[in-house]
């Protein structure tokens, strides 16, 4: 280990002696984690030069406030940062001849830039599959993960977790013995005033956030026979948003959701070109987001039966209230939209009081299939032509 003088915690100790190439660190509210992990990439720095170092998040404020907000303490607390080793407008700094740079995937050709040696990926549940495999494919030595465990499903647990080149380690406020007494005790509190936040922040275990909005979605290998299509969604993305396609079927009391497509720089003859590989008959009813009246005509010009849906004043409110009034379930191909559902959950106000407003981002799929599903159960009528 370098000659770094630090204090450490034994969270620091289970990463550093890690033998895997995937460490992953899924604990509770103050465990140590993200610092323990800044810590030890700034210790591999003094021991090897000549590397990359990838410190990802998912989007640059989230970023700035905690990751990097960690790292350049500690760089500052041990008389280590350099200003002019700190090319802020490019977020990167250079340590000992190796470059640490600073990521967010608000932009999707970030996760596909160079080659690096190690990436830390902060809050890793924020990420999509699509978000990490580029990332996984670009690195070439080891990979450091954490998270706070508030979705019972995830492709964490289901992609990495069960991998023989992965280490799981667990920690909680207890593993932080820089703690204050203080604090400890707020934690502790969680124990008889919230049973759901105690399991995930306090004992850093799998459990429901209040914050999720769909918080029980039910996995299916795939859709029943039985199951009725009663429509098709279509949200559109281009460069920094997928274009998302969803098919709902309806089968008792339940809607089953099963993703076509969730795919980046698509135009719109490309999505024409999707829609013939997943269907054959062109009446099939898809109702997509109003806001491209043009995308929508093109679609249609084409041959397509693409309407656009209804928008009115709190129609993503309306869409959500009416979702709730079913058990809803995804197939397990539908690997994107389930990421969406695991981290849809409603905005939070400074104290950490929940607003009747749901978080704009990553719900791309959730969009399309909303616009499907208000078309046709708040208008009984509507798209019942369509067949499977």
């Amino acid at each position: 280990m370098s000659n770094l003088k630090i204090q450490t915690s034994n969270v620091f100790e289970r990463n550093y002696n890690a033998p895997t190439k995937l460490v992953v660190n899924q604990g509770g509210t103050r465990s140590g984690k993200t610092y323990s992990l800044c810590q030890l990439l700034i210790v591999k720095a003094f021991e090897e030069t000549g590397k990359r170092f990838s410190i990802v998040r998912k989007s640059l404020p989230s970023l700035k406030l905690s990751v990097m907000k960690d790292f350049f303490e500690i760089l500052n607390a041990h008389g280590l940062y350099d200003e002019t080793k700190h090319n802020k407008s490019d977020h990167t700094y250079t340590l000992n001849g190796n470059t640490f740079e600073f990521i967010s995937l608000d932009q999707p050709q970030k996760k596909r830039g160079a080659k690096r040696h190690y990436l830390f990926c902060n809050e890793a549940n924020e990420l999509t599959w699509e978000d990490f495999f580029q990332l996984l494919v670009r690195t070439e030595e080891k990979i450091y993960i954490d998270y706070n465990p508030s979705e019972t499903h995830h492709w964490l647990y289901d992609k990495i977790l069960n991998r023989e080149d992965c280490t799981f380690i667990k920690s909680t406020y207890k593993d932080n013995p820089f703690l204050p007494d203080e604090l400890v005790k707020e934690i502790e509190r969680l124990r008889e005033t919230d049973e759901d936040y105690w399991k995930i922040y306090g004992l850093g275990e799998r459990g429901f956030s209040k914050s999720i909005i769909f918080p029980r979605v039910e996995m299916m290998s795939k859709v029943p026979e039985e199951a009725t299509l009663i429509s098709t969604g279509l949200d559109f993305g281009y460069t920094n948003d997928p274009s998302s396609m969803v098919e709902v079927y309806e089968l008792e009391d339940k809607l089953i959701f099963n993703e076509l497509l969730y795919e980046r720089g698509l135009t719109n003859s490309d999505i024409a070109n999707r829609m013939d590989a997943f269907w054959t008959d062109k009446r099939r009813v898809v109702f997509a987001d109003s806001s491209e009246p043009k995308s929508i005509e093109e679609l249609y010009r084409l041959g397509y039966n693409v309407k656009p849906c209804v928008k009115g004043r709190d129609s993503i409110n309306i869409g959500i209230d009416l979702l709730k009034r079913f058990k809803l379930c995804v197939t397990t191909k539908s690997t994107n939209l389930i990421s969406e559902f695991n981290g849809y959950k409603w905005q939070e106000d400074k104290n950490g009081y929940l607003l009747n407003k749901p978080m704009d981002n990553n719900n791309h799929a959730i969009d399309a299939l909303r616009y499907a599903v208000t078309m046709v159960k708040s208008k009984p009528n509507v798209g019942k032509y369509s067949i499977r």
